[in-house]
């Protein structure tokens, strides 16, 4: 039995990206059925959770009484259980590694860096003289990226753990147009948004949040 750990209520800009949908595309993807437990933002500090998480953030799983935290090692301990998200050769999986942490280290600090002095309240116009800079990062990045892509339709030309971790960082580029100037980019985020196990995950990942607001 797989228990996935969520938030009951995030604020609206946050929804959709909070990383426990990475964790949920990818049971999705190998097909892997998982209960959820729903905490609140003051729940996560409890000495309880963190002891499951010792950063107090989400995601974090328990499988069958094994416990794990961080979306990158979830999303690859899942990937060990089934072919759809990794090669089975070892040259293929340490290639689906290398661009799960690729997507981790290399591409999502600057695109993290940006969202947050975009879109964290309190952050907003402490930053305007910076925040270039934090654009020319993350643009340099993404023509890496585009160059690496070409004309394939993913990255090692199947889809694999290591796209499903790529797409949900560019994703948190929705609140900008700077992905439209890397049309590769774009078409490459539609096909794996495309995919009918992110459109079931991204829907339960919403379900609380819609009924959060709907009681208020």
């Amino acid at each position: 039995m797989i228990t996935l750990t969520a938030y009951k209520a995030v604020p609206e800009f946050a929804q959709g990206l909070v990383r426990d949908m990475r964790v949920r595309w990818a049971l999705e993807e190998v097909g892997l059925p998982y209960a959820v437990n729903l905490i609140g933002l003051n729940e996560k500090e409890s000495a309880a959770y963190r002891a499951l998480q010792p950063f107090a953030q989400v995601p974090a799983v328990e499988i069958d009484g094994f416990e794990l935290f961080e979306s990158g090692a979830i999303v690859l301990h899942i990937a060990d259980r089934s072919e759809a998200l990794s090669p089975s050769d070892p040259q293929g999986r340490a290639r689906m590694m290398a661009w799960v942490l690729a997507a981790l280290n290399s591409v999502e600090p600057p695109i993290q860096q940006l969202a947050e002095l975009d879109l964290f309240p309190q952050n907003k116009g402490k930053a305007d003289g910076y925040r270039p800079l934090v654009v020319q990062a993350v643009d340099k990045r993404l023509g890496q990226l585009e160059d690496w892509l070409g004309e394939r339709d993913y990255l090692e030309g199947r889809f694999t753990a290591g796209d499903l971790m790529m797409c949900a960082v560019l994703r948190i580029l929705r609140h900008t147009d700077i992905l439209s100037e890397h049309p590769a980019l774009v078409a490459y985020q539609k096909r794996c948004e495309a995919r009918p196990a992110f459109k079931k995950a991204l829907a339960a990942h919403m379900e609380p949040f819609e009924k959060s607001a709907a009681s208020t």
